[in-house]
């Protein structure tokens, strides 16, 4: 005879590993699901992480071409301004000219009105000083070696000393020099007369 409890212990046991195998399967099946939403994400991840080298990239190159941009307009502005200052300052040149001719004359300047050579000289003054802001100054080279680069030779004269042979003798017409960030250069050559020696 078959003994009650010795059935039941065999169905509940039957029920028990059954239940233990639908366990198990779930977890497999639990567990397969989590390594696979695991790596996903770790792949999810790993894109993000490459999407965002590229966008920093990216903006670090946007960011440097805008510094270069600024700096290159900066540059360019300020050659501009320089290029302005001394297009201004050759303009008012024929102006420094006509100041000088008419004070040079002296035996006429002094015939003049002393109020108005006052006011002329003032004007005058008003000019070197516009002129003294953009870094403009005269040159006077008399005595001076003859240089192509600084003079324009109109004429020769004959000289006695051996010495002043190809010196600046004469100056007809001023020069101007303009220093700009530490640089000098010629705006316009002085008109000369040059020595040469006397046959």
């Amino acid at each position: 005879m078959v003994n009650m409890n010795d059935k039941e212990n065999d169905d509940f046991e039957e029920i028990t590993d059954e239940h233990e195998e639908t366990q198990e399967a779930e977890l497999e099946d639990v567990e397969e699901l989590s390594n696979t939403k695991m790596k996903d994400l770790r792949e999810k991840i790993a894109r993000l992480d490459t999407e965002k080298k590229e966008i920093l990239e990216e903006a670090q190159r946007t960011r440097a071409e805008f510094l270069n941009a600024k700096r290159r307009l900066e540059e360019e502005r300020t050659q501009d301004r320089k290029r302005a200052q001394r297009q201004h300052a050759e303009e008012l040149l024929p102006l420094c000219d006509s100041f000088q001719m008419a004070m040079s004359n002296t035996e006429v300047w002094e015939k003049a009105d002393k109020s108005w050579r006052t006011g002329v000289e003032g004007i005058n003054m008003q000019l070197m000083n516009i002129l003294s802001s953009y870094g403009v100054k005269a040159v006077d080279p008399t005595g001076d070696v003859f240089d192509p680069q600084k003079h324009e030779a109109v004429g020769t004269e004959e000289v006695t000393d051996k010495e002043l042979e190809d010196t600046v003798v004469t100056v007809i017409q001023r020069g101007y020099e303009m220093a700009q960030d530490g640089d000098t250069y010629t705006i316009r050559p002085a008109r000369v007369t040059t020595g040469i020696e006397k046959a």
